[in-house]
């Protein structure tokens, strides 16, 4: 599959992978300082942004998607940084294919496996009437019966685009997104990974906590962690904050 991406930047490759539901969009702002050093890929993973759309939806798929492209662009010893369900997706990718990763950075995700919590999420896109949308606005007020929060809408609203001049559509593949979710939320398979690895996650978020690093550990056995005061979205909530955490890491 030919992912889209956006490249900007010289230097060592830096890879980055956005979350469920995300875009290469969402890491524009970051994507532009770390291109101060390095030559970084903001990828879209199949089903996501532009990328193309597929029935088919695993971490197995989506790091074998991500072989391929390093394949095709050449690129060998990379950082790879990911996000959430991408956080997971570079975690599988290094498992499988550690000769293109040098360092590793997962952002808010553990290797366990979650509960359904997308409920929410999932009522604001079918709560848009794509044939007889014919404004944000009206989209925007169908998604705030389920999204009250203004950050969270802004960022499933960012995934409406135009189709045709009279047609909106949703740019992530969501019917197949929800019907693969026990694959997006089922933990990481047992495999050793010895790559230099930073967990970067918000202490405000259940997404990885203390008790989790022993066993976080006994599959990346060059762990290291660490966390910033936030929520989920740690790069977006303190993207000063996660642009020093990663530098740091990344030159030591």
């Amino acid at each position: 599959m030919n992912l889209a991406y956006r490249s900007m930047g010289e230097g060592q490759a830096m890879i980055i992978l956005h979350g469920l539901f995300g875009s290469s969009d969402n890491w524009q702002t970051l994507g532009r300082r770390f291109a101060e050093d390095y030559q970084v890929f903001l990828v879209d993973q199949r089903n996501h942004g532009k990328s193309p759309h597929s029935d088919e939806f695993s971490y197995d798929i989506l790091a074998d998607d991500l072989e391929d492209f390093c394949s095709s662009h050449n690129i060998r010893h990379s950082i790879v940084v990911g996000h959430s369900m991408g956080g997971k997706t570079a975690m599988r990718f290094a498992q499988k294919y550690p000769e293109y990763v040098e360092k590793l950075i997962v952002v808010d995700m553990g290797i366990k496996s979650y509960p359904p919590h997308h409920q929410d999420v999932l009522a604001a896109f079918h709560s848009v009437d794509l044939p007889n949308t014919t404004s944000r606005k009206q989209a925007e007020e169908a998604v705030a019966q389920y999204l009250p929060d203004f950050g969270t809408r802004q960022f499933i609203l960012k995934n409406l685009y135009r189709v045709t001049p009279t047609q909106f559509g949703w740019r992530p593949n969501v019917k197949v997104l929800e019907e693969k979710m026990d694959r997006i939320l089922e933990p990481l398979p047992a495999g050793q990974v010895d790559v230099p690895t930073l967990f970067l996650y918000g202490e405000k978020s259940n997404y990885v906590v203390p008790e989790e690093f022993g066993s976080i550990t006994a599959q990346f056995s060059e762990a290291v962690f660490s966390s910033l005061p936030t929520h989920h979205w740690v790069h977006a909530e303190d993207p000063e904050g996660f642009y020093e955490e990663v530098k740091k890491f990344v030159t030591l």
